[in-house]
């Protein structure tokens, strides 16, 4: 299903400008890509409540612009500082017949029954989202990590992940990175260590003792003749 949004062009550029239309309850934007970049406005709560959606992060979206539709990805947005209010966004327009990069996040399954979480480990996320190229029909909303084998000390690697298809990975990533890992909680490493140190000295007390009372004792000299 395509997430639908719509904007509004507009001419007035600056930060007075943008600043108008925020006390508007509209957020300010850009699209660019093929052809022109056009300014835009969108209305701020509904773009809020689409930033929520993680689909909208990592899907092709349909922009209704001034009432004529296009596909687009959501490239960029600033937050305020502190306030939940979205300051600007970013959009560009999908070429179907060219290649996309796109950040899309790893959803993970079945870590509940991994053999590593079973023997007592736990499951720790290295990445939680993909960077890949694909044509916009083969873009993913989100790709799965199955952990369904994951043994304790041991990692899922990129190489390990099904890419769907038309799918491969792109940017800094390489085959032999790890994606996720199961680790022994590192308090019970220390909880068997305090244990091991303070088991050390019981033990080595009977065996001191055991040693002493194998020793022999030393032979009596012979008295002096007067």
């Amino acid at each position: 299903m395509t997430i639908e949004i719509a904007a509004t062009s507009r001419k007035a550029q600056g930060t007075g400008a943008s600043r108008r239309l925020r006390k508007t309850n509209r957020v300010p934007g850009i699209v660019y890509g093929t052809g022109e970049a056009t300014m835009i406005d969108i209305d701020h709560n509904t773009l809020y409540y689409a930033l929520r959606n993680e689909a909208f992060h990592a899907s092709i979206l349909s922009l209704d612009l001034d009432g004529k539709k296009q596909p687009v990805l959501l490239r960029d947005f600033q937050m305020h500082p502190f306030r939940q209010q979205v300051q600007h966004i970013d959009f560009q327009r999908v070429d179907a017949k060219k290649k996309i990069h796109m950040k899309v996040p790893l959803h993970f399954k079945n870590a509940d029954t991994a053999p590593g979480v079973k023997e007592g480990g736990i499951i720790s996320h290295v990445l939680n989202d993909l960077l890949i190229a694909c044509l916009p029909a083969d873009l993913p909303a989100s790709i799965e990590v199955d952990l369904a084998t994951l043994s304790l000390g041991h990692s899922i690697h990129v190489s390990d992940i099904n890419m769907p298809k038309g799918v491969e990975v792109a940017g800094h990533h390489h085959a032999g990175d790890a994606v996720a890992t199961v680790q022994v909680p590192r308090g019970a490493v220390e909880a068997v260590a305090t244990e091991a140190a303070a088991a050390a000295p019981a033990a080595a007390a009977p065996a001191a003792g055991a040693k002493a009372a194998d020793a022999k004792p030393a032979a009596a000299k012979p008295a002096a003749k007067k």
